[in-house]
């Protein structure tokens, strides 16, 4: 078993792998910088778990970006039955994408 760690960005969990790559919501950097998250609450491997109360002290989990970039459109229709009340409009998300370097 490879080492694995639950971080947290803006309010949400991540399981991450060394070497894996996943998208956040953007994050201040451009592509090639490199970014150390502190806030670990799990780390994983072959012979132990450590669990933080609420985060772990002595561990990191460094991360490249790799692209910043904005997700599909998605559509927000609103719309009232015969009212003759609707309004259409999209929605580009910004995300950050990143590949986990090291987890220390």
């Amino acid at each position: 078993m490879e080492k694995l760690a639950v971080i947290e960005i803006g309010g949400k969990q991540y399981l991450l792998k060394e070497g894996e790559k996943f998208k956040t919501e953007k994050l201040e950097g451009k592509a090639g910088d490199k970014i150390t998250f502190d806030k670990i609450l799990l780390v994983a491997d072959d012979k132990k778990v450590e669990l933080g109360k609420p985060y772990l002290e002595n561990h990191s989990v460094e991360a490249e970006i790799l692209k910043v970039g904005r997700s599909k459109k998605v559509i927000v229709f609103r719309y009232h039955s015969k009212t003759r009340y609707r309004k259409k409009r999209g929605h580009r998300q910004w995300y950050t994408e990143l590949k986990v370097l090291k987890i220390n």
